[in-house]
């Protein structure tokens, strides 16, 4: 998969946060850097945010990157 406005390729993470905050039927999806800016933000909150969805278990996270 690819950022649909920077043609980036998506991680796993940026995947499942797009589909967090944004809406969890998406089919395409921003990276990180467009996501910040979609949302007037920083990307160390998303980054922030990841590892926040990640310890609550938010299952839109893959397991083998979850942090434990």
């Amino acid at each position: 998969m690819v950022c649909r406005k920077c043609g980036r390729t998506l991680t796993a993470d940026e995947i499942g946060l797009y589909k967090k905050m944004v809406h969890r039927g998406a089919t395409s999806f921003l990276c990180i850097s467009c996501l910040s800016a979609h949302f007037g933000c920083s990307e160390e909150l998303l980054r922030q945010k990841i590892v926040q969805f990640k310890r609550m278990g938010c299952m839109l996270f893959p397991p083998e990157n979850r942090e434990e």
